[in-house]
């Protein structure tokens, strides 16, 4: 074999990339196995980067902790803050107070104490064990309580609590690692009292700029790309400025989706969802392969009796992590209905409402991503990769096979609130369209009306217009014949590729356009 500088870090890069290859290859086929047994797919993906991370080619590396953060968390923030702006979290502050910020804070404080009376732990450590382990992530629940027809209200609190519990874990984890550094927790009292609002302020300011900056970019690929780039650059700025760079994320986010669907066109909006939903689940297979791969290197360091030890501490630790939830979502939900019946609450939780929330408890991407920015030398660094690990394999495993029978054990009543508020929304956006057209006459205009008061009709019955018109299906049957005319075309030479490509994308459109409402969303699993 030839020789050439640095060939033994290209090896390692080499395998790198055949072990995410790998794990690709895996989580693509697990999706399908995800669909048909109704399992969420981080449950799979789990397993199967333990797996990969086992295979005698994948290689050791490490990562730095910095840009573990930025790399992992900043874009993740993004996505969830995006979907949910204020308005849609101020009518449920209080059951998410007492999930994100009380339950989160619990959780913390008894892995903590354990970490310290059982392991022997240093307080600092045991803290950052317990911010890191203490943040559910809701994106597994909810991709699993889609297919089940729950309280609309509960997948909501479920989705906000994703989002909070994370911004406040991570608060808590960057906190731990400045005590660390710095030894003491007053030198870092101002330093944390100016990063939370400085942060705050950041992210809204950069949204604002990127508002601005990012209109000639409109209808660009450099439109998709500069959303990433700005997620990222919000994030590196807040961290330049000593500022909360994980609250600068989601006031940006938050500012961004109260501003930018007014602006957005239409193909930038379709183009830059179906990027970033692909990139945060790449981003989710990359995380469970290095951490895998960073619990086998510490797992071949340990002796047998660390090894057992450590184990031990890690079951511990899960116990803790699940039994909490369950003690302190319960709790609230018991304390919450006795208050109501006092007239003080409106629309309590169900007691199995309250048993879902607290199952629902699956750790995922920010425990792995917060356990990878662990510094080097940090105090019982390497317990604290191998308890995160546990804990993210052990609930997604044991609460993610599992939450969909307690569902249809419990036997939720439908819900239909979101069947009738998208009836009402587009009742109100076809009364616009026939409005618009008052004043107008002509062969097009008469054609126009015909249609949308048909469609206001068939909407009265409490049907999707597309769903019964014979219109829009003749309209999908027509575009399958010219699909098939066009691959003639093309087969028998008559046009040219870039022809046929230009056609096909136009196809694609009306496709789109004449598509049933279930057949627009890309489904993860």
């Amino acid at each position: 074999m030839l020789g050439c500088p640095g060939w033994g870090k290209a090896g390692t890069d080499v395998a790198l990339f055949e072990s995410m290859l790998t794990l690709v290859v895996v989580a693509i086929l697990l999706l399908q196995v995800s669909r048909r047994l109704a399992v969420p797919y981080p449950a799979l993906l789990a397993l199967a980067g333990g797996l990969v991370a086992a295979l005698p080619w994948s290689p050791q590396i490490s990562m730095d902790p910095r840009l573990a953060l930025t790399l992992f968390i900043a874009p993740t923030l993004l996505d969830a803050a995006y979907d949910l702006p204020p308005r849609s979290l101020r009518p449920l502050w209080i059951p998410l107070v007492a999930l994100a910020g009380l339950a989160v804070v619990l959780t913390t404080a008894a892995v903590a104490w354990a970490g310290v009376a059982l392991a022997g732990m240093p307080l600092v450590a045991a803290v950052a064990l317990g911010a890191i382990v203490a943040p559910p992530d809701a994106a597994a629940a909810t991709t699993m309580l889609g297919r089940f027809s729950l309280p609309r209200r509960t997948v909501t609190v479920l989705k906000g609590e994703s989002l909070l519990n994370d911004a406040v874990a991570l608060l808590i984890f960057a906190t731990a690692v400045g005590w660390a550094r710095d030894g003491s927790l007053e030198k870092l009292a101002p330093e944390v009292a100016l990063a939370v609002p400085g942060g705050l302020l950041v992210g809204y300011l950069t949204a604002r700029a990127y508002i601005v900056l990012s209109r000639p970019l409109e209808g660009t690929l450099g439109g998709t790309i500069a959303s990433f780039a700005g997620t990222f650059t919000v994030w590196v700025i807040a961290d330049r400025l000593h500022l909360s760079a994980i609250l600068a994320v989601v006031a940006n986010a938050m500012t961004l989706a109260h501003h930018v669907p007014y602006r957005q066109r239409a193909r930038d909006r379709v183009n830059t969802y179906a990027v970033w939903g692909t990139v945060v689940f790449l981003l989710n297979v990359l995380a469970f392969l290095l951490t895998g791969l960073q619990a086998r290197s510490i797992l071949s360091h340990l002796g047998d009796g660390q090894l057992d030890r450590a184990l031990e501490f890690a079951g511990t630790v899960l116990a803790v992590v699940v039994g909490v939830r369950l003690a302190w979502v319960m709790l609230y939900n018991r304390l919450v209905n006795l208050i109501a019946r006092w007239g003080w609450y409106d629309q309590p939780p169900s007691l199995a409402q309250g048993l879902v929330v607290s199952w629902c408890g699956m750790r995922g991407l920010v425990t792995l991503a917060t356990a990878l920015a662990l510094p080097e030398g940090f105090p019982e660094r390497d317990l604290i990769v191998l308890c995160a690990l546990a804990v993210v394999l052990g609930t997604l495993v044991a609460q993610g096979l599992t939450l969909g029978p307690l569902i249809r054990l419990l036997r939720f009543p439908a819900d239909d609130s979101l069947s009738q508020d998208l009836t009402f929304a587009r009742g109100a956006l076809l009364d616009a369209a026939l409005a618009s057209l008052k004043d107008k006459d002509g062969d097009g205009a008469r054609l126009m009306r015909e249609i949308y008061e048909r469609d206001r009709a068939v909407l009265s019955s409490g049907r999707h217009p597309r769903e019964a018109s014979e219109t829009a299906q003749l309209r999908r049957e027509t575009i399958a014949a010219k699909r098939r005319a066009l691959a003639n075309l093309r087969r028998s030479g008559r046009i040219d590729d870039d022809v046929f490509h230009t056609l096909e994308q136009e196809l694609d459109w009306a496709e789109l356009a004449a598509a049933l409402p279930d057949e627009l969303e890309l489904a993860e699993s």
